[in-house]
């Protein structure tokens, strides 16, 4: 991490609510904001992000990319995309992607990223992107063992996180390089090879108390996923989780 600041916690509440602050101050994009542990790790939706110490990788980092405000989500895609490229060439794993920021193996969440903006007018100040990658964790609470997993559990061996910090890092910067130089095309065309979710996939969108199923029909230019509903409508999905169906 040549040339990259790294602030590091062996705990604390959250790397997010850190990494904002520094922000705020005018801290450099491409800091990094690390703990070995956090005692209040937030996801999507305000959900609490299970942060046990010494196992995992926690961190946040600081983005200021020359985006306007309306494609600032392509971000989590391409960080989504960056993360599942770093496992692959870090611990050679195939990972499938989950829109709109779930990374999975074998079906089960191994990672998730979450993204929080500061705009000028339109155009980005900052973006905060926090990542979660469930690492060495040798088991997942019985709430989550059906639907999370880690690397350990998928490849039956420890890995280095501070070799696949290193990973994920340089393919953050590649992915959202080429998000800036190449616009939503690119990380939309991406996007869509990289997720079984992204087209045809029976699956059920939740939001609130509601639920609405129906089959994925591919990503609108602006990386918003689209839903085919049993009722044959197709409407984007602009808030709510998506899961797989089984029936």
């Amino acid at each position: 991490m040549l040339g990259r600041r790294v602030h590091y916690f062996a705990a604390v509440d959250s790397t997010m609510r850190v990494a904002a602050e520094m922000a705020e101050r005018g801290e450099s994009p491409g800091t990094v904001v690390l703990a070995d542990e956090q005692t209040a790790g937030r996801g999507r939706f305000d959900r609490s992000w299970v942060s046990p110490p010494g196992v995992n990788l926690y961190f946040s980092l600081i983005l200021r990319p020359a985006l306007a405000t309306v494609d600032a989500p392509l971000l989590t895609l391409a960080l989504g995309l960056a993360v599942a490229e770093a496992l692959r060439q870090g611990a050679g794993v195939a990972c499938d992607l989950r829109w709109p920021n779930d990374v999975l193996l074998g079906g089960k969440k191994c990672c998730g990223i979450l993204t929080e903006l500061a705009a000028e007018g339109d155009r980005v100040r900052h973006v905060i992107a926090g990542i979660g990658v469930n690492v060495n964790q040798a088991e997942m609470p019985a709430e989550l063992a059906t639907t999370a997993t880690s690397l350990r559990l998928e490849t039956g061996r420890e890995h280095s996180r501070e070799a696949l910090l290193d990973e994920i890092l340089r393919q953050a910067d590649h992915f959202t390089g080429l998000l800036v130089e190449g616009g939503a095309p690119a990380i939309v065309e991406l996007f869509t090879r990289a997720s079984s979710y992204a087209r045809g996939k029976r699956v059920v969108v939740v939001d609130g108390g509601t639920g609405r199923t129906g089959l994925t029909a591919g990503l609108t230019p602006a990386g918003t996923l689209l839903l085919r509903q049993d009722d044959g409508a197709i409407v984007p999905v602009v808030a709510g989780s998506v899961r797989p169906l089984t029936e």
